[in-house]
């Protein structure tokens, strides 16, 4: 993560995948709230959703640890050196370490959502660990740094562990919408000050930042509160934008569900109509 694009890539994915929740639990909130009116049980559009977003979970992370370990400068799967007695890049290491816990969150969503044997609510548990060891390894990853350098990364720690402990309420109190879109925008704004935090410590023109004035810290911290409102922003505008669509549709008495019974339609439709042939 020593430079721009270390920072870019994994902000465009937390960024990414903090609006994609947003839609998702939009969704779903509008279809628990009209299961009072005769709706079926969820359709298998949300169960493909699941394993989508845990493949590419798996997917990234492990891509991630590839990125971290076999970068030309990377550890290559050394962890110490026995000739000179240190250990061997143990930041790309630590990186590593976050990105197999998103790892595991995959895998363990894959599975809660192929297997009714999981008990319910074990997803969410894995990525609050995920988030947690996250934060846990950055709060020791900035020490003996210049203030500002340490203060942009102490700033992430608020995204992360406020993540963190929205989705361990979650395992407790499944489906609140509140929690679930406060879990989304802390998703966003932890993607987008790793887009800040890549252009203070390794901005793309101008002059450099001086890491040890008091103003800039000042300013960062200003900033960090400025992502907050974008966040809030859109996760606001985003929910509300999927609510009225879904709103919309369900008066002109259009598919509401948009596709997620077709396939449940379909065969349901497919075996009546080989029932009928057979009599």
């Amino acid at each position: 993560m020593a430079s721009f694009g270390g920072h870019a890539i994994p902000g465009g994915f937390f960024l990414l995948f903090g609006l994609w929740l947003t839609v998702k639990y939009g969704l779903n909130h509008y279809w628990r709230r009209n299961k009072a009116r005769g709706r079926p049980e969820a359709p298998p559009f949300f169960k493909k959703t699941n394993y989508i977003e845990g493949g590419l979970a798996g997917f990234a992370s492990f891509v991630g640890i590839m990125v971290e370990q076999f970068v030309p400068s990377g550890p290559h799967a050394h962890l110490y050196d026995t000739e000179h007695n240190s250990w061997v890049k143990l930041m790309n290491w630590q990186h590593s370490t976050m990105y197999l816990f998103f790892g595991i969150y995959g895998i363990v969503l894959l599975v809660s959502t192929a297997s009714r044997l999981v008990p319910v609510g074990v997803d969410r548990l894995a990525l609050s660990v995920a988030l947690f060891v996250e934060g846990f390894l950055f709060y020791y990853h900035v020490h003996s740094r210049p203030p500002l350098d340490a203060h942009i990364h102490t700033l992430l720690l608020v995204a992360v562990f406020s993540g963190s402990a929205s989705n361990m309420l979650e395992v407790f109190m499944r489906d609140n919408i509140i929690l679930e879109l406060f879990g989304s925008c802390m998703f966003i704004l932890q993607g987008t000050w790793f887009y800040q935090i890549g252009f203070v410590l390794y901005p793309l023109s101008g002059p450099e930042w001086d890491l040890s004035q008091h103003d800039n810290v000042m300013f960062v911290t200003m900033c960090f509160c400025w992502h907050l409102a974008v966040a809030m922003l859109l996760v606001a505008c985003i929910s509300s934008t999927v609510w009225w669509t879904l709103n919309r549709m369900s008066g002109r008495g259009g598919d509401v569900e948009i596709g997620m019974r077709k396939t449940s339609n379909n065969n349901s439709q497919k075996a009546l109509l080989e029932a009928s042939d057979e009599e």
